[in-house]
């Protein structure tokens, strides 16, 4: 018997297989794409927003990277692929991370506060924000792992609330994904509080979208622990850096 083609939804069925049509921008199938939720206009900064990724975040199908790099103008978000950053396949990188005013968001005793930077920064001159895409171990890694990075300097967020990205366990409230993470920087770096809500917008959407499939909501780690409701095992170094991130602000990337 011939088979049949069938349109469902924004599903391609041939016999028993189901065949989803993706975005060809955002990668998410259609019924779920968050691309008409970009910035009208898209983002504009005096500066560069580099994305230093893991391999493994590359993978992830709720990544939030290219909500980043499809709201901004082309050219003034990049991303590079690694563990070990700069390496010779990172074409330009490096002359770009030796640029002046380049810094790492990254917590960390020597990190300042990049309100206070903002401050101090030279009016006019362009700048670069690092950002390491992971889970916080893998960044920690990667850090660790990339000494000319450890050159510049470290720029932390101020004290904020629990993240947007609900459909993904934090580790702590105080952590946030990669798209809040520069979105809240660039706004604060050039005094324009739009540049959150344009750049959120993508996130809120997905998050809308994966509860109305079936997703649930999730709580950061830190809160399960407390409420005895976290069931995977903890080790003693998790549980120290849990601790460690419910008392100040963590990036956590996806």
């Amino acid at each position: 018997m011939d088979e049949d083609f069938i349109r469902f939804s924004d599903d391609i069925v041939l016999g028993d297989n189901v065949q989803r049509t993706s975005c060809e921008k955002c990668r998410r199938p259609q019924r779920v794409c968050w691309c008409s939720y970009l910035p009208e206009t898209p983002i504009t900064i005096n500066g560069k927003i580099i994305i230093l990724q893991h391999p493994d975040e590359e993978k992830r199908n709720l990544k939030t990277g290219p909500m980043l790099f499809h709201g901004m103008t082309s050219g003034q978000c990049l991303i590079f692929y690694g563990k070990k950053f700069p390496s010779p396949k990172h074409q330009g990188l490096k002359e770009m991370l030796m640029e002046p005013h380049t810094y790492v968001l990254y917590p960390g005793p020597q990190s300042k506060s990049i309100t206070t930077v903002s401050r101090s920064h030279p009016k006019g001159e362009p700048y670069n924000l690092v950002l390491i895409d992971g889970t916080w171990q893998q960044a920690k890694s990667m850090y660790f792992h990339s000494p000319f990075l450890h050159s510049l300097p470290q720029v932390s967020l101020p004290e904020l609330g629990p993240s947007l990205y609900v459909i993904r366990t934090q580790p702590s409230e105080c952590c946030l994904s990669t798209v809040e993470s520069a979105a809240l920087a660039m706004s604060i770096m050039e005094g324009d509080k739009s540049i959150v809500d344009n750049l959120v917008h993508p996130l809120k959407a997905l998050c809308t979208f994966q509860l109305k499939y079936g997703a649930v909501e999730h709580q950061d780690k830190v809160t399960l622990l407390e409420l005895g409701q976290y069931r995977k095992p903890v080790g003693k170094r998790t549980m120290k850096f849990l601790r460690q991130t419910a008392q100040k602000p963590v990036l956590e990337k996806f």
